[in-house]
Order: C-alpha cells, then sequence, then structure tokens
C-alpha cells in the first residue's frame, strides 16, 4: 500500500466554475447548444468540476447523455421553458452580471430552497437562540456545518443543498464555533451521533479539519460515540487521501478521533459504478479501512444518471467488493431541479426491488427508497393490495417524533407521485397519522 502510495504520482487540484468555462478546453469540442446550456443553467445553480472528474471520469464520448456529464455539468432541462429562455436572451443580450443574478434569485426563490423544514423546524436552540451551523431533527443525531466546509470539490446537478452554495447570510447554513456544538452536545446526552455535513467538509485542511473536532476528542461531551463525515470525496477527488498536501495528516487526526473511542464514519456518496472504477479510488478507500474508518455509501436515485437496476446492483457489489456498507438509496428531494431528475416513487421502488434481487446478502444492508422527509426518513417498503385497493406500504425507518419510527402505514397507489405530500391516505383516511405534531422545534 505504501509502496503504490509513494509511486503515485501527485495530483494538483484544479477546478473551473462558470467564471473560468472558457479554460476547460474539452468542451470546445462541443456543440454549441451544449455549452450555451451549461452558462445558462449554471447562473441558477451552483457549477464547479475539477479536473479529475472531467479526465478520468466522464465518458467524452456520449455526450450529453453520459450519466457522469449528467450528473456534473447543468443541463438544459434543469430549468423550465420560459426561465431558460429569459437567461439565455439576458446572457446573449451582454446583461450585466448584477441583472443576470438578479433574475437568478427570483428563480431560485421558487424552487424551495430548504426542503424538509431544515430552516423551520430543525434549528436547534440555546438559550433561547437559534444555533448557527447545526440542525437536530432526530434525537440521536446532530448535523453540523463547518463554515469551511461549504463547497464541494465538484457540485453534482441535483444537489438539495444547492442553496447552501448560491445564497449567504441568514439562509446559508455555516457554524464557526466548536465550542458550541461541544456545548450543545455536552447538554443533550441523548445525541449519541455527530454528523458533520455541507457541503463537503472533505474540502477542509488537515488543521481546519483539527479545529471543529479537536474539542470533542479533548472534552469528550455528553455521550457521544459516532462522528460521521457526509461526503463524496472519494469519488470526486480521492487523492485528498493519497497525494494532496496534508494527506498523511488527516489520515493522522482520524486515527485519533479512533484512538479516542469514537467510531468514525465516511458516509461516501456515490452516484454512479464509474465512480469506483479508478486505481486512486480503490488505493483511497483501502487506506481510510486500514486506519479503521467505516465506509458506508448512499445516493439518491436520479433520472439520466442511475435510474437502471443494473446500475444499482454493480454499484452495491463494487462497494463490498472494496469493503464499503451499501446504506441508503434516496429519493431525489422536492428542491431544486427535480422536475428534470425525479422519478415516480413506483418506479424508483421497482429499481430498487430490481436491483436487490441481484445481489448477495452483503449487499443487501441497503435500504431504500427513503424520502428524507419533513416529518422523516419514510421508506417505500412494498407496492400490495389490501383490502382491495392497490397501496404503497410505507415505514418510517427515521422520525422527528421517536414513537414514529417503524411504524408502517398505507397511502393510496398514486403511479405519478414522487414525494410524500403527493399521496394520500389508503382505506378512505382523510389524513395521515403524522399530519398532526410534526411541526414543532427543538
Amino acid at each position: 500500500m505504501l509502496d503504490k502510495l509513494n509511486c503515485m504520482q501527485s495530483k494538483k487540484f484544479k477546478s473551473y466554475s462558470r467564471h473560468n468555462l472558457d479554460q476547460l478546453l474539452t468542451l470546445r469540442h462541443l456543440p454549441e447548444d451544449v455549452v450555451t446550456a451549461i452558462r445558462v443553467v449554471s447562473a441558477v445553480f451552483p457549477f464547479r468540476i475539477n479536473a479529475y472528474v472531467i479526465d478520468e471520469l466522464i465518458d467524452w464520448s456520449n455526450i450529453p447523455t453520459d450519466p457522469l456529464f449528467q450528473l456534473t455539468f447543468p443541463q438544459p432541462g434543469m430549468l423550465g421553458a420560459a426561465d431558460y429562455r429569459a437567461l439565455a436572451h439576458q446572457i446573449r443580450s451582454g446583461a450585466s452580471e448584477k441583472d443576470i443574478r438578479s433574475m437568478a434569485a427570483r428563480v431560485q426563490s421558487r424552487m424551495n430552497p430548504h426542503p424538509g423544514g431544515q430552516m423551520a423546524l430543525n434549528v436547534p436552540r440555546m438559550g433561547g437562540e437559534p444555533v448557527p451551523g447545526m440542525q437536530h431533527k432526530y434525537t440521536e443525531t446532530v448535523l453540523y456545518f463547518p463554515r469551511q466546509g461549504q463547497t464541494c470539490h465538484t457540485y453534482c446537478t441535483y444537489c438539495f443543498r444547492w442553496a447552501q452554495f448560491v445564497w449567504g447570510g441568514a439562509l446559508k447554513f455555516a457554524g464557526d464555533d466548536p465550542s458550541t456544538l461541544v456545548r450543545y452536545l455536552d447538554a443533550h446526552p441523548e445525541v449519541t451521533d455527530l454528523l458533520l455535513t455541507g457541503g463537503d467538509p472533505m474540502v477542509m485542511s488537515a488543521k481546519q479539519l483539527r479545529k471543529h473536532l479537536g474539542g470533542i476528542l479533548k472534552k469528550r461531551p455528553g455521550n457521544l460515540s459516532t462522528i460521521r463525515i457526509g461526503s463524496k470525496v472519494l469519488a470526486y477527488w480521492p487523492y485528498r487521501f493519497l497525494t494532496d498536501r496534508d494527506a498523511d495528516d488527516v489520515i493522522q487526526l482520524f486515527d485519533e478521533v479512533i484512538s479516542a473511542g469514537y467510531h468514525l464514519t465516511v458516509m461516501s456518496h456515490f452516484s454512479h459504478p464509474r465512480e469506483l472504477s479508478t486505481e486512486a479510488v480503490r488505493l483511497a478507500m483501502k487506506r481510510l479501512i486500514n486506519t479503521g474508518v467505516t465506509l458506508r455509501c448512499q445516493a439518491p436515485v436520479i433520472r439520466h444518471i442511475n435510474d437502471h437496476p443494473d446500475v444499482w446492483a454493480e454499484m452495491w457489489r463494487r462497494q463490498v467488493a472494496m469493503g464499503a456498507i451499501p446504506y441508503y438509496m434516496f429519493v431525489e428531494r422536492d428542491t431544486g431541479p427535480r422536475d428534470y431528475f425525479h422519478l415516480p416513487l413506483a418506479s424508483a421502488y421497482e429499481i430498487f426491488t430490481q436491483a436487490y434481487r441481484q445481489v448477495s446478502g452483503l449487499c443487501r444492508t441497503v435500504r431504500g427508497p427513503s424520502m428524507s422527509a419533513t416529518p422523516g426518513k419514510v421508506l417505500v417498503d412494498g407496492i400490495t393490495e389490501v383490502a382491495g385497493e392497490k397501496v404503497f406500504a410505507l415505514k418510517f425507518i427515521q422520525a422527528r417524533n421517536p414513537e414514529w419510527v417503524n411504524r408502517v402505514f398505507f397511502a393510496r397507489f398514486d403511479g405519478q407521485a414522487s414525494w410524500l405530500d403527493a399521496l394520500k391516505p389508503a382505506f378512505g383516511e382523510t389524513r395521515f397519522f403524522f399530519e398532526t405534531g410534526c411541526g414543532q422545534g427543538r
């Protein structure tokens, strides 16, 4: 392992965005309408891509339908036709950047930028004041958004946290004071799990990571036992753990976290099996596992990218073969460009089921399809017939109210419904049991 790392050529991180798109030579060979779409749609949604994704993951002979191109480059269908035409006209006519941003902001505001009650219900309070940079929706788990981690090595086109990258101020989750996190954990002994999220915490330097985790290692607050890091770094920049200048320092910090008695898990976001195909990702995963880090893998099922059971079956098999644990298949959330990416719940369930049937028990740790909705994580557990009515069998696998966890309930089958709020209760009921009592923050 060390020999391979020593022999591996050091890679320098190089990224491209809307503002230096002309430097991306690959685009010069693409049709003009494809490049125009990138410029137009990236005025509304965040766009950033790095050279590793460009050189090693995207199939440039299959543009624009290549799944990794769809995953990372803005697509025209991400905007409504009228909005696309209006923005394209502004850009073609040489409108100022201020005017373009103003029009883009109006489009963004209509796209449910913070779904699932993130702002209204998930932000905890201390001393009667909201705690910046944190969410506490589920009893056992606190989400922490370190300010320096609120970007990514490459942005996913379907990202449900897109608003983190285009808006600032009160609409952005960002924590500056790790001591506040320590105090909150001390005051809440029910919390066992801390999830560092973003953005991507792994864009931070080892020094910045240590700043946010050091107080926990020193103070050992509350009953915290597990630290999770939500990241797509293994898919988009595996050299973070291999040849980056402070890669060894990151591994050393992870070793300290584990030696302190914490279970450390990198919640790895893999959207397509091709992201697991390079030598760099194989070595990075091996190095993390050898350090004692657990890797759990999750992603949403997304039209144009991974909406086929064979893709998921192959991805789960590769994850297990590389020492990782398949964890979640999510449903695309009700925000941003979901009209372009979402699938009906019935289709998502069929994809999951057909993929699940292809794999061995070691892959069947995965759960899905799951909706991260306002009341909790709702699993589509089946499509069946009960008392002569075709229904979705649903179940809370996590909930804002712990009494709802593992509770099965039924919704009338709707072949077009793609989110919880589009479903109606089965058997003549007028409302679901959770529709009262879920609108309470902490």
